[in-house]
């Protein structure tokens, strides 16, 4: 058995999309790291210095890739290997004490058991944050959830046009309001919709403009006043959407928007479309947000719950074949 055989591999529809979508990930992480492996016979500082720049490359960050290869130095194990192939197992070992980070982390979605759950999406325009809203309430409609949207994002030219197109292809309700309307007065028309009617998610978008940050402070601010106040507890999770391609540019997304908004959790997209999955380390380590959401293809239903296991499993299974 590969030694990612031990991996407690859940859902055979799952670990295929992970496969699948990790695809350009692995291709070339696999094959710098089978190439590194390859032409050293023993572990020596050269050796780290290779792997520190295939990690680095990989998008996993300078200073996460830094404390991960001085953390692998010092484990005990290393000092043991007698073959450069048996350090294999002891990184996708390392790899999950990075992003646990010694603590349970809560992957799953805060949707209420009891009442109204609501949950805000931020992100920069062309992150994907109208498609993962729209993929999200896919998700909550099949669990039989009554879903309605508001479409926040009232000063970008189409944004709310394209998340009421979106939600009459999913095929749930939404609230919206003319361009340029003060976007909390769409999230409390849509909260007193949701409340009245009895929905169990309400799904609110908001404004990407990064580059005006006090601009996007205020609004959210009062957005955050206005479902506090109807829903006391609320949001329940405020959820940043980062395109996975964007790379080190998705690390600084992350830090500005942490300064503006209280962010509970990451939607990664397009995870399959980059060579560069290691993004998914470095926001873990850097900021200690979980990554809650992965899209993995371009459907409805290709926006999956994140699953370390499987995620790295979906970085190392060639490996795995190697080894097997």
């Amino acid at each position: 058995m590969g030694f990612l055989g031990l991996f407690k591999r859940k859902d055979k529809d799952n670990q295929r999309k992970y496969q699948l979508g990790m695809k350009k990930t692995r291709s070339g992480l696999m094959g710098k790291l089978q190439n590194l492996f390859s032409h050293y016979n023993e572990i020596t500082e050269d050796f780290f210095d290779d792997l520190t720049d295939i990690f680095i490359m990989a998008d996993i960050g300078v200073e996460t890739t830094l404390d991960f290869i001085e953390e692998l130095k010092a484990d005990e194990r290393v000092k043991e290997v007698k073959d450069v192939s048996e350090l294999q197992p002891i990184i996708v070992d390392k790899m999950f004490e990075l992003y646990l980070q010694q603590e349970i982390v809560r992957v799953d979605l805060n949707v209420q058991k009891d009442g109204l759950t609501v949950f805000l999406f931020v992100g920069v325009n062309g992150s994907g944050k109208t498609t993962s809203i729209a993929k999200v309430a896919h998700r909550l409609k099949k669990e039989k959830k009554k879903v309605l949207l508001a479409a926040g994002d009232t000063f970008r030219a189409g944004a709310v046009d394209q998340l009421a197109i979106w939600a009459d292809r999913v095929g749930v309700d939404i609230v919206t309001k003319p361009a340029g309307s003060d976007p909390s007065s769409v999230i409390f028309d849509a909260l007193q919709k949701a409340t009245k009617e009895k929905y169990d998610v309400l799904l609110c978008d908001t404004a990407g403009r990064l580059q005006n940050k006090t601009n996007l402070m205020k609004e959210l601010e009062k957005m955050h006043r206005v479902i506090e106040r109807e829903v006391p507890g609320a949001p329940h999770e405020t959820l940043l959407v980062i395109d996975a391609t964007t790379g080190q540019n998705g690390l600084s997304q992350a830090e500005a928007f942490m300064e503006v908004a209280k962010i509970t959790g990451i939607i990664l997209t397009k995870l399959d479309g980059t060579s560069k999955g290691g993004i998914v380390l470095a926001i873990r380590d850097k900021y200690h947000i979980p990554i809650k959401m992965v899209g993995l293809g371009e459907k409805l239903d290709d926006l999956e719950p994140f699953d370390l296991e499987e995620y790295i499993a979906g970085l190392f299974v060639e490996m795995e074949e190697q080894d097997a």
